[in-house]
């Protein structure tokens, strides 16, 4: 997870200077277009002391200077911008059935990105692969004239709060895993930050944190594949990450829906993965794991069998959004994960039930947004790449 900022002494001038880049860098971030005079007059600097500070980001290769702006009077100031051609950041999710990696800009724009699909294996195996594909990326022509700046790795469980250990990763069968020591120690050299945090989690982040424009309050990506989980930020400045004190806060896949169900890959019985998941949804059509779930399932979907699996699936799924809705109450839902590439057959009853029951207890005040994201092959890698920018801006990097 992100790392915090370190304190500082009251008056310390190098940290003002930098608290000010910043906080201007921040305002440039979610107001691509802004002047030096916008700047001074949201962020209540002197025009001095914004001059000082824009001239040496964009001298440092952060801003990049645009168009003259109108002005209402006095001299017209040139749009500020991130700079989309220096910096790049790294996001990856390590997934049951794959390993996918991104190269971003500032901005959040995609500038590479590879799938690789893998059987479950350990976490040694699966640390080095990784780091053979982030240095076959960051060796790639395209991206020879950007610096790096971190790493960041998403992984499907909880992360220990303060510290980057995965506790229980049930679908890979990993416990107590220091994993980024793995990775680190196949890219020695590699010196930007590192960081980790749940796939969940980091799709929500990313999800808030590279919106330009109206950011909602809060926000709740609920991620449906292999596995199910959820993860909830504050849309403040950085975005607020629930967690919980033991960093579960989240894990919708394993609160219980059948008391005395089936046998959950956690150890307890009757969690909602139980009936809504992939790995449920292989169990009880026969589909293995060496097979592609979606490439099995396609051409059987008019298969009473398979319609009926689906259904219940679907209604599991419109229950567990029900349940995010009433316990965390989002100003936005986002669903994605595999499982909605399965379309109507799995995804009608669990909107159809979401929708019928989301305004029983808020009567006829305004629905919360419902999102979907049809492809989000990408979103948990770029999210964790989200993570690495944010600590950044508003760690104690001295890039800035």
């Amino acid at each position: 997870m992100p790392t915090p900022p370190s304190s500082h002494k009251a008056g310390d001038l190098h940290f003002l200077k930098r608290l000010n880049r910043s906080a201007i860098l921040e305002l440039v971030r979610r107001k691509p277009g802004v002047t030096r005079a916008d700047i001074a007059t949201l962020a209540h600097l002197t025009k001095a002391t914004v001059g000082t500070a824009v001239q040496s980001l964009l001298r440092q290769g952060w801003l990049k200077e645009g168009e003259l702006q109108k002005s209402s009077g006095g001299r017209p100031g040139r749009a500020l911008h991130l700079n989309s051609n220096h910096y790049l950041m790294l996001g990856a999710e390590v997934g049951v059935h794959g390993i996918r990696i991104v190269a971003c800009a500032l901005s959040g724009q995609v500038l590479a990105s590879h799938h690789e699909r893998l059987s479950p294996t350990t976490p040694e195996a699966t640390a080095e692969l990784l780091a053979t594909q982030l240095k076959t990326m960051l060796g790639s022509a395209q991206l020879a004239n950007y610096t790096p700046l971190g790493i960041g790795v998403a992984l499907p469980g909880p992360v220990a709060p303060g510290e980057p250990i995965i506790r229980l990763a049930p679908n890979l069968g990993w416990q107590d895993v220091r994993f980024l020591d793995f990775v680190q120690a196949n890219l020695p050299s590699f010196n930007g930050i590192w960081l980790m945090d749940n796939e969940a989690k980091s799709a929500a982040f990313g999800e808030i944190y590279f919106r330009t424009g109206k950011i909602p309050e809060s926000l709740a990506y609920i991620s449906a594949g292999t596995g199910i989980g959820s993860g909830m930020v504050e849309g403040s400045h950085p975005p607020l990450v629930t967690r919980g004190i033991q960093g579960l806060a989240g894990e919708i896949g394993h609160t219980i829906m059948q008391p005395g169900g089936l046998y959950c890959h956690c150890g307890n019985r009757g969690c909602a993965e139980t009936l809504v998941s992939g790995w449920s949804i292989r169990a009880k059509l026969g589909i293995s794991e060496e097979e592609d779930l979606l490439e099995a399932l396609l051409p059987r979907l008019n298969e009473a069998n398979v319609q009926a699996v689906l259904h219940q699936a679907g209604e599991a799924l419109g229950i567990l959004l029900l349940n995010v809705h009433h316990a965390l109450n989002p100003s936005e839902l986002v669903l994605g994960g595999s499982l909605t590439q399965l379309g109507s057959s799995l995804m009608e009853p669990a909107l159809n039930y979401f929708k019928a029951h989301q305004n029983r207890l808020a009567g006829h005040s305004h629905k919360v947004p419902l999102r979907i994201i049809e492809d989000s092959t990408f979103v948990s890698a770029r999210g964790a790449a989200a993570q690495v920018l944010a600590s950044i801006i508003h760690g104690s990097s001295e890039l800035i």
